[in-house]
């Protein structure tokens, strides 16, 4: 579904198309996404790789270009995700991290996922600095230098790559080649996508910059279903979702990250029971305590860069949820994800000089049953030494 690429006329607020799915981007949602799309972003490199510094509308022009010579057809791109929520709402609440990007092309066979990821490769290798001596450098390197991700799923119902470029502070370029990909969001406030194939266009031939009586028209989807009740959702900070047994991760840790920025469930009877689903998923896709450790620590680095200080809160609050709404789990494994959880929080508070220096904590609960020892009464978690400070911590967490 493409935009018309209309290089007249304003687009005088949102008006609705398509059943609903549908919305023309506003002058000032307009000015917004050309504000994005312009700005530069910085690509880091490992070790001595320099860092790239390329405007989205950029990356999206020459990756686009490369791939068509390659007789690949990029359908339409796409900007995705918490980027698109602030082009739409800038007062969402959610602020933006990643610049994640779709491009819609077909996926037929191995050959062309490799093409694509040697494409970008080649696109990186462009964007080097000039002085850079390029004639040595391979796409293996190019990879382990500039890339943070690279996912590639290839199934009955989804067939798509992702090659996410690093960048420091976490706001990474996420770069999607999407063929078929059954669930394209989360939660009906994350869920919007806007059609940039118009306003690239009008970039490359109008003569003129844009204003507010001369400009192309923008589109937004989304993939929630209704543009409208998804705004309204927007807007005033509603939690909503449908299904979310169908999301890797069940959606549970974006779920509480809403819950922390201040969103409300649509319905709390309803979410209720959303959230015994988010949990299950999660716990299918996540079963080893190790690789929820991992996932935890991660999305806690990536999801919190200037908000810190929130990143206790949102573990207290994964813990009443995990505590409330896991009913998969045996008795023992709950109580070791939740001590999982209540340590990370622990550690937060260490990091931000809230509790003294100590060595290991110790947290007390029942042993799983086939513990049969009498003395064995407790668990010992040690942990790295925390950073020392001057301030007392008030209360101890609890571990059920």
């Amino acid at each position: 579904m493409l935009a018309a690429a209309a290089a007249g006329g304003p687009a005088a607020g949102a008006s609705e198309q398509g059943g609903g799915r549908f919305s023309v981007l506003s002058w000032e949602q307009l000015q917004r996404l050309d504000q994005i799309l312009g700005e530069a972003v910085p690509i880091h490199g490992r070790g001595n790789f320099p860092t790239l510094s390329v405007r989205p509308r950029t990356i999206v022009q020459v990756v686009r270009s490369r791939l068509e010579k390659k007789g690949i057809a990029v359908h339409n791109v796409r900007l995705n995700g918490s980027a698109a929520s602030h082009v739409l709402h800038q007062d969402s609440g959610l602020g933006y991290k990643d610049l994640d990007l779709i491009f819609g092309v077909d996926l037929k066979s191995e050959d062309v996922f490799q093409l694509v990821k040697d494409v970008v490769m080649d696109c990186l290798l462009d964007f080097l600095p000039e002085g850079v001596n390029k004639d040595k450098i391979t796409p293996m390197t190019l990879k382990e230098a500039y890339v943070q991700k690279l996912v590639k799923v290839c199934n009955e119902t989804d067939r798509w790559s992702l090659i996410s470029l690093s960048n420091n502070s976490g706001k990474n370029v996420e770069l999607k080649f999407v063929d078929s990909l059954r669930r394209q969001f989360e939660f009906s406030v994350d869920s919007f996508q806007i059609i940039l194939d118009s306003l690239l266009l009008f970039g490359e031939c109008s003569e003129n910059p844009m204003a507010e009586n001369f400009h192309p028209t923008v589109t937004g989807e989304s993939m929630y279903g209704d543009f409208e009740e998804a705004m309204d959702h927007l807007r005033n900070r509603v939690i909503a979702t449908r299904n979310p047994e169908e999301i890797r991760g069940g959606g549970l840790l974006k779920y509480c990250n809403l819950l922390v920025r201040g969103f409300k469930p649509k319905s709390e009877v309803d979410m209720k029971a959303l959230q015994r689903y988010m949990c299950s998923r999660f716990f299918i896709d996540f079963s080893d305590i190790g690789e929820q450790q991992r996932k935890l620590e991660c999305y806690l680095q990536s999801h919190f860069v200037g908000m810190e200080s929130k990143r206790y809160d949102y573990l207290m609050t994964l813990h009443r949820v995990v505590n409330e709404s896991t009913v998969c789990l045996m008795g023992h494994e709950r109580r070791q994800t939740l001590n999982l959880i209540a340590m990370l929080a622990v550690r937060v508070l260490a990091e931000q000089n809230i509790i003294p220096t100590v060595t290991n904590v110790t947290c007390y609960y029942q042993p799983a049953p086939y513990v049969s020892e009498i003395n064995f009464n407790y668990y010992v978690t040690h942990v790295q030494p925390f950073l020392p400070c001057n301030q007392s911590y008030p209360t101890w967490l609890p571990c059920n």
